[in-house]
């Protein structure tokens, strides 16, 4: 019964896994086709940059070498992982709730199937979607770093390790948005809430450089992961990588015990 839960979730994904991955790989295409001509005018956009504020710099990703490869990439990442983290938010939220804003919800659970094995079954289909997506934007990356780099040296270890923060990334939203959406009664509609939290989270990053306050990126995933952070210094703050694992893990224990005792409404 499980199996079966999981092939219909996996294929009832597959055309918005489609719409995303084509997306952001189309967005890296978009933007890789800019970076020749950044790189060729490196002092005047490095002047350019200069002029703006740090903080405003730092809250855009600007507060890199836009003349480098992996300075430019990092900038246009910033842009993906908004993307991702709404695809994921939707995904979170949308689990549990479409079936029972559909009123099918208690159809599901009248199999004899637990109800652990009924959202596992659920959350391995949206994990691999989810994973297609990122395969995606993994190859995407190294595509463009490939295409657009014009032989110009670039660190493999920095770029390779930027890519594969998307999967950690990615688990922020979608657990913590399956965890909200098991504490409230019930969602109407999954997109206000998927990009109220990828949009909100994106926003606390902006306020905590723009105010100079540690406070609020120990709060957001943009920070815990920031691109331009990585390239500058050549790795992740542990200590803010730490926070998100610790959220992921909670999201995720949060959701199997709501979920065991969740009311489930029905038809009648």
């Amino acid at each position: 019964m499980a199996i079966n839960i999981f092939r219909r979730e996996f294929r009832a994904s597959l055309r918005s896994v489609a719409t995303w991955s084509v997306s952001v790989a189309a967005l890296l295409l978009i933007f890789g086709a800019l970076f020749p001509a950044f790189s060729q005018q490196a002092a005047q956009i490095n002047q350019a940059m200069a002029n703006f504020p740090p903080a405003l710099r730092d809250a855009f990703g600007l507060n890199g070498d836009l003349s480098s490869v992996l300075g430019f990439f990092g900038f246009v990442f910033l842009f993906v992982q908004l993307c991702i983290a709404i695809q994921a938010s939707g995904y979170g939220f949308g689990l549990v709730s479409v079936e029972e804003r559909e009123w099918t919800a208690d159809f599901l659970l009248s199999k004899p199937v637990r109800r652990n094995s009924v959202l596992t079954a659920k959350l391995l289909a949206a994990l691999a979607g989810m994973a297609i997506t990122d395969l995606v934007t993994m190859a995407a990356g190294f595509g463009f770093i490939s295409a657009f780099s014009d032989g110009k040296p670039y660190d493999g270890g920095t770029l390779g390790l930027m890519l594969m923060s998307v999967i950690p990334f990615q688990l922020f939203f979608f657990l913590v948005g399956l965890a909200v959406s098991l504490m409230v009664k019930r969602i109407r509609s999954v997109m206000p809430y998927s990009l109220g939290l990828a949009f909100g989270m994106y926003v606390l990053s902006v306020f905590s450089d723009v105010l100079g306050t540690s406070a609020l990126e120990k709060i957001t995933p943009f920070k815990h992961f920031a691109p331009t952070y990585l390239v500058q210094n050549g790795g992740f703050d542990p200590a803010l990588v730490l926070i998100s694992v610790v959220v992921i893990v909670v999201a995720l224990t949060v959701s199997y015990l709501l979920y065991n005792r969740r009311d489930i409404p029905s038809v009648s």
